[in-house]
């Protein structure tokens, strides 16, 4: 076993150790509490869609400030901003992202040029 001090845990007793773990069969009771749980949940309404717009867009950059140090991709708000024509494709690639439940790489780690 690890005992925190040095190198970590060999490749082959760490798989060996989840293995063995997540291949135990389930033996358990939930308990009545989960059915209250259930219970709660089940007057939850779901939340409508969530539709991103170039007019979203527009209005959060508007609040951005104009110069202050850009993020990765290296632009400025400013430049977000003059570019209104870019406002309708960022919505679309957002709304993409969020029906996707994933961000491309290019939003985090993209450079403009």
């Amino acid at each position: 076993m690890w005992s925190g001090v040095g190198l970590g845990p060999d490749q082959a007793h760490t798989v060996a150790f989840w293995r063995g773990l997540w291949s135990e069969p389930v033996n358990h009771t939930e308990g009545p509490w989960t059915e209250v749980v259930a219970n709660q949940c089940a007057s939850i309404t779901p939340m409508h869609p969530v539709i991103i717009t170039a007019d979203d867009v527009a209005e959060a950059v508007r609040r951005a400030p104009n110069w202050k140090s850009p993020g990765l991709d290296g632009l400025h708000h400013y430049w977000l901003k003059g570019f209104m024509v870019c406002h309708a494709v960022l919505a679309r690639q957002f709304q993409e992202a969020l029906y996707q439940k994933s961000l491309p790489s290019l939003f985090t780690t993209g450079i403009t040029h």
